[in-house]
This record gives structure tokens, C-alpha cells and sequence, in this order.
């Protein structure tokens, strides 16, 4: 398939499954079904016609409130589908007609559940986790079987470009380093700064970024700095002193995935001096 084709599909794809995130989002952590009852407005109940479901058209279309009701829809929905369906062209764009982009979206699309329950709730679900870790080794295996080269999106050199050596040498890293970190914490502290949830998805981002996952850790918490930084300025204290983690190191991982290699030669030239 010629690239626009692709990234069309992948767009249209990544809107449709934008609205099933937020189903997701709302629901998972509220342990509801995700299938029953269908999509209806929290304020009346009030079943959502087909025709108002469509990704973002049906909420400009009804000007962000229930056709029935006239309650609020909340700018978040369109917002998820928008960041979904741009995940999605991000994987097309970076990886094109290769398995890489079914593994860069399964990667970006699971991160953005988490990030979205994880700013909700200051939780990150350890079955969603686990799918995005089970799903990375089951891509590590298939590539290093040679059914599909899948992983690693950012291949390392040397016995590294093994799926299965760069998985390994990721989740050990990545898991094994952010443990460290906790531990560290809580016996420094007396208290958790750096969840168990983090730990998990740190390792689970071993299989896709392999050696490049101590990246991703870097990159979140200088995010995390700033924005902590930023509370404190704004005197906003409670956003520097509990926010949750996760959305951080989802977005240092989404652009690790785009740039990894380009951030780490960027990271040598620095620190040589060159």
C-alpha cells in the first residue's frame, strides 16, 4: 500500500478507535462492562444514536452537548479521538507499510488508555500493562523467529539487534533501574515517589525500545522536573508534589520510539563534547 492510502486508513482507524478509548477510559476504572450498555449520555441516560457517535464531526456537529438532554460533552472525547487517530498516522509515518507500525500502534494506542486512567485515578492498571508488555514479548518472538520484523522500533547495534537480546536487555533495564529508583525512594523518603505502576511499565517497555528504554526514564522525569518546576512557580504546590507519573514517561516513550537513536547521538555529542 502506497503511503497515503495508508496513512488515510490509519487515520480513519485510529478516530474510531479513539471512541472506544474513551469508553475505556471512563469505564475500566469504574469496573464496568465495555460492551453493555451501549454509548449513552452520563447526564440522561439517554442512548447516543449512531449518527451522533461519529469521532469529533458528531460533537462539533452537536456543539458539545446531548442532543437530548442538552448536557455537556466534554472536550476530552473529541480530544482522545484526535491524539488516537494521530498515534496511529505517527506509526504509518515513522515505520510505513511494515509490521513495525502494527506494533508502534498497538504500543502508542495502549499508552494513551494509560495515560488518560492514570491522570484520572493516579493508577495504572496492571491488565493493561500487562497486555502492553505480553503483547511487546509475543513481537520480540514472531521477529526473532523471523514471521514478521517487528521489534525493536529503535534497533541498537552489535548483539542488540537480536528482538529477543534488545527485549531482554530493555525490561531488565528499563524495570530493573526504575526499581531501583523506588527503593532508593522509599528507604531515602519513607514514603512511595516512584509507583510500582511506573516500575511495570518501564519494563513493559523493554520489548519495543529495548536498550533505549533508560531513555524514555530520563526523558519522563525531565519532563516530570518541569513540569513539578512549573507548579512550584505557578503556586500551584499540590501539581509539584502528586501528579501522576505515567503520562509522563507515555509521552518520553512515544518520542523515543520517533527518535531514539537521533536523542542518544544528541546525548554522545554533549557529553564529548563534539
Amino acid at each position: 500500500m502506497s503511503m497515503m492510502p495508508l496513512l488515510v486508513l490509519l487515520g480513519v482507524l485510529g478516530l474510531a478507535f479513539g471512541s472506544f478509548a474513551n469508553v475505556v477510559i471512563w469505564r475500566y476504572p469504574r469496573g464496568e462492562s465495555l460492551s453493555s450498555p451501549g454509548s449513552h449520555c452520563p447526564a440522561c441516560d439517554h442512548p447516543v444514536r449512531w449518527y451522533d457517535n461519529v469521532p469529533v464531526v458528531s460533537w462539533l456537529l452537536l456543539r458539545a452537548k446531548c442532543r437530548d438532554c442538552g448536557g455537556a460533552i466534554a472536550p476530552r472525547y473529541p480530544l482522545v479521538e484526535l491524539l488516537s487517530g494521530a498515534l496511529w498516522v505517527l506509526a504509518g509515518v515513522l515505520y510505513g507499510s511494515t509490521w513495525r507500525t502494527l506494533a508502534a500502534v498497538v504500543l502508542f494506542y495502549l499508552l494513551l488508555l494509560l495515560t488518560f486512567i492514570d491522570l484520572d485515578t493516579m493508577r495504572l492498571p496492571n491488565p493493561i500493562v500487562a497486555m502492553l508488555g505480553g503483547g511487546g514479548l509475543l513481537f520480540a518472538v514472531l521477529s526473532q523467529l523471523g514471521v514478521a520484523d517487528m521489534l525493536p522500533l529503535t534497533p541498537g547495534g552489535g548483539p542488540l539487534t537480536s528482538p529477543l537480546l534488545a527485549a531482554i536487555a530493555g525490561i531488565v533495564s528499563g524495570g530493573g533501574l526504575s526499581l531501583g529508583i523506588a527503593t532508593a525512594y522509599q528507604g531515602v523518603r519513607g514514603r512511595a515517589g516512584f509507583g510500582m505502576g511506573d516500575v511495570k511499565l518501564m519494563a513493559a517497555f523493554g520489548p519495543y525500545l529495548g536498550a533505549y528504554t533508560l531513555a524514555v526514564l530520563f526523558l519522563g522525569s525531565a519532563l516530570g522536573a518541569v513540569w513539578g518546576v512549573a507548579g512550584v512557580v505557578t503556586g500551584k504546590k499540590d501539581l509539584a508534589t502528586r501528579f501522576p507519573f505515567g503520562p509522563f514517561l507515555a509521552v518520553a516513550a512515544v518520542v523515543v520510539a520517533a527518535f531514539g537513536p537521533q536523542i542518544w547521538g544528541w546525548y554522545l555529542a554533549l557529553a564529548l563534547g563534539s
